[in-house]
C-alpha cells in the first residue's frame, strides 16, 4: 500500500514489541534467567530503544521497508545487549603458554582446593573459634602448623599478598631502624611495587650496598652499625643478572648476620615447594632450604610456584613471627576465609609430592613433557583443518613461559597451533582480537604473521571451546571491523 513517510513510520512504530511483552516469552525468560531483573528489563529497552531509533530516523519509506523486526532478530538484539550487561570477571581461556599470567588471575586451583572455598563460602566455619576449648582463636592456628611441617619453620603467618608480608615483617621488626640490601636486590615486580618504596613505606631506613651487578660480604659487614637491625636479601624472582657478576649467597648472610646478633630475612617471591629438579628445572630457591640456612623470617607468594591463593606467607623464628602477628598492621592485611580455605587444601596436596605435582595445574603445567603437549595440538590442529578447510594450519615448536615473575630465565619447551587466516579475510591480529570477541573469550599469542595457541596453558576440554572459538570467529569475516 501507498503510504506517506509519516504514516509508514507510525506503522512500524506500532509493531514495535512492548518490553513487558518480550519478559514474558518463553525464549526471552531464559535468556535472562542468569541476570538481574534490572539488567535484564535495561538490555530489552536498550533493544527497543535501538529499534525505535532506526525507525525514527528512516529517511524514506523504502529504508523503512528494509528494516527487520522480525523477532529472531529482535531476541539477536536483546543477546547482544545482555552480553554487555555480563560480569565484569570472566572466565577466559588462556592459550598464551604464561603459567602464571597475572593479567589471567595466576595460578588456577586444583579442584579439591575450589570445593574447600566452596565450603568455606557457603557455611559457617571454625574461622576464629577454638573448638576444643569454646573460646575465641586465631585465624593463623588453620595453617601455622601445616606450614611449619612442610618447611621445617618455628611459626608462620599468612596475610593476604606478599607485598603486604614483606611490609608487616619490616614494620614489626625494623621500623625506626636500619635495613641493608645489595644494590641488586633493590627489584620492582608488577604494579610498581618497589622493595625501597614498602621499606619507606614501613618506617625502616634503607642502606644499599655494592652495585648492580657485583655485592660482596665485606660490604654487608661495612654497612653494618649500631642502628642496623636486619639484613635483608630479595630474590630476583621476576629477571636475571647474567655475566661479570657476584653475591652474597643466604648462607653467608646468616653467618654475617648472626655473627651481630642481626635478623637476616629473606623475601623469596615466588615461593617454591616442589622439587622440581627432576623435570629439568632448576635455580629457584626452595622455601625449606632459606629456613635450613638459617633465615630468621622468609617470605612468599601464594599464587606463584606454590600454585595457591594470593597470599603472603611469613615463615621463620618463634619470637619474630609473634611480633609479627601482634603488629597493627597485621589485622589490616589478613586473610579473610576463602583464602585460608584456599590455602590450607593447596598445601595439604604438598604432604604428598607427586600428587602435589600431578594435581596442582601449575606444577602440572610445568612438568608436562613436550610429548604430551605435541599430542594435543595434533589434536587440535586436525579438529581445526577438518572445521577450517580453507585457513592455513600448523603445528610449530615454541616455547611457554612460567610468568608471574617466576623462573624468568627458564622458557619451557612446546608445541605451538599456529593459524594463519586467509589474507582475504584479514590479518592475524583481526583473528586475535576475534577471539577475545568470543564466550569465553580465547586469548592467544601472535607471531610471524601466525595467531599461536599453547596447548600447555590449556585446562582440561578447554580444547572444545578453543576451536569452537576460532570457527565462530573466522565465519564472522575480518578486516579492521573483525
Amino acid at each position: 500500500m501507498d503510504h506517506s513517510l509519516d504514516d509508514a513510520r507510525e506503522a512500524m512504530l506500532r509493531r514495535l514489541p512492548a518490553v513487558g511483552q518480550l519478559l514474558q516469552l518463553p525464549r526471552v525468560q531464559s535468556m535472562i534467567s542468569s541476570y538481574p531483573r534490572p539488567l535484564a528489563v535495561e538490555a530489552i529497552e536498550a533493544a527497543v530503544g535501538y529499534l525505535r531509533q532506526k525507525i525514527l530516523s528512516a529517511a524514506s519509506a523504502t529504508e523503512l521497508d528494509t528494516l527487520d523486526l522480525g523477532s529472531d532478530f529482535v531476541l539477536s538484539l536483546i543477546a547482544e545487549e545482555l552480553g554487555r550487561r555480563r560480569p565484569h570477571l570472566r572466565r577466559v581461556i588462556n592459550a598464551t603458554g604464561i603459567i602464571l599470567h597475572t593479567n589471567l588471575g595466576r595460578a588456577v586451583l586444583a579442584p579439591q582446593v575450589a570445593a574447600a572455598v566452596s565450603m568455606a563460602a557457603t557455611c559457617y566455619t571454625n574461622l576464629e573459634f577454638d573448638l576444643a576449648t569454646g573460646e575465641r582463636g586465631s585465624r593463623h592456628d588453620h595453617l601455622e602448623g601445616l606450614l611449619c611441617r612442610l618447611t621445617g619453620a618455628e611459626a608462620a603467618a599468612v596475610v593476604n599478598n606478599n607485598a603486604a608480608a614483606v611490609l608487616l615483617a619490616l614494620s614489626a621488626l625494623a621500623a625506626g631502624r636500619e635495613v641493608v640490601v645489595s644494590r641488586g636486590e633493590l627489584v620492582e615486580i608488577g604494579g610498581s611495587f618497589r622493595i625501597p618504596d614498602v621499606m619507606a613505606q614501613s618506617g625502616a631506613r634503607l642502606v644499599e650496598v655494592g652495585t648492580t651487578n657485583k655485592t660482596r660480604a665485606s660490604d654487608y659487614k661495612a654497612a653494618i652499625g649500631p642502628d642496623t637491625r636486619v639484613l635483608l636479601k630479595v630474590h630476583q624472582s621476576n629477571y636475571r643478572i647474567i655475566g661479570f657478576t657476584s653475591e652474597v649467597s643466604l648462607a653467608e648472610l646468616v653467618e654475617i648476620g648472626h655473627s651481630q646478633g642481626l635478623i637476616v630475612m629473606h623475601d623469596l617471591g615466588s615461593g617454591l615447594l616442589a622439587d622440581l629438579g627432576p623435570y629439568g628445572i632448576a635455580g629457584e630457591p626452595d622455601v625449606r632450604a632459606s629456613i635450613a640456612a638459617g633465615a630468621d623470617v622468609v617470605t612468599f607468594s601464594g599464587d606463584k610456584l606454590l600454585g595457591g591463593p594470593q597470599a603472603g606467607f611469613i615463615l621463620g623464628r618463634r619470637d619474630l613471627v609473634a611480633a609479627i602477628k601482634k603488629h597493627p598492621l597485621a589485622r589490616a592485611v589478613r586473610i579473610d576465609k576463602l583464602t585460608l580455605a584456599a590455602a590450607e587444601a593447596t598445601l595439604r596436596l604438598y604432604l604428598e609430592p607427586e600428587r602435589a605435582i600431578a594435581e596442582i595445574p601449575a606444577l602440572r603445567m610445568l612438568t608436562t613433557p613436550v610429548s604430551a603437549i605435541a599430542a594435543r595440538a595434533q589434536a587440535i590442529a586436525a579438529r581445526l583443518r577438518e572445521s577450517l578447510p580453507g585457513t592455513e594450519i600448523d603445528v610449530q615448536p615454541g616455547a611457554s613461559q612460567t610468568g608471574g615473575g617466576s623462573l624468568p630465565a627458564h622458557d619451557l619447551p612446546t608445541q605451538l597451533v599456529a593459524v594463519r587466516p586467509s589474507p582475504q579475510w584479514g590479518s592475524v591480529a583481526d583473528l586475535e582480537r576475534a577471539l577475545r570477541r568470543q564466550d569465553p573469550p580465547v586469548l592467544a599469542r601472535t607471531q610471524h604473521g601466525f595467531l599461536l595457541i599453547d596447548p600447555r596453558t590449556l585446562l582440561p576440554g578447554d580444547e572444545d571451546a578453543v576451536v569452537a572459538a576460532l570457527v565462530a570467529a573466522l565465519a564472522e569475516g575480518g578486516g579492521s571491523g573483525g
